[in-house]
């Protein structure tokens, strides 16, 4: 009986330890928007056409200006986004609960990170 318990145990401690962040629905957006590129200007990543709206809905709300929540810096537009690039991913890049990851709220799922890292390895292109 104490086998089967401490069996049991580990089975359960194996399917808890062993659950990532990314969902289905980051896969899922990965296909929609691979069958959404028509060329190559359709799939190019941009300040504009995607890393905005990334820090617009994750970063801004404590970002902002003048920044809130302890925040010590903005990230409002293009020059201060750019700017802090690679800090900016560096951040996103951690695992929960890791100092200085964010957003505080959670990992962005892999899918938006990689973005981030594409725009950054495509020179910081802001149209």
């Amino acid at each position: 009986m104490k086998t089967t318990k401490l069996m049991l145990l580990f089975l359960a401690a194996l399917c808890f330890f062993s659950c990532t962040n990314d969902s289905e629905a980051d896969l899922i957006l990965a296909d929609q928007q691979e069958e959404n590129n028509d060329g190559p200007e359709s799939n190019e990543i941009t300040y504009e056409n995607t890393v905005r709206a990334i820090i617009q809905n994750s970063c801004v709300g404590c970002h902002d200006n003048p920044p809130r929540n302890g925040a010590p810096f903005s990230l409002i537009n293009y020059q201060q986004v750019s700017n802090r690039s690679g800090a900016i991913l560096n951040a996103m890049s951690r695992q929960n609960g890791a100092p200085g990851a964010m957003p505080p709220s959670g990992r962005l799922p892999q899918n938006t990170i990689d973005m981030i890292q594409q725009w950054i390895d495509n020179g910081l292109p802001e149209n």
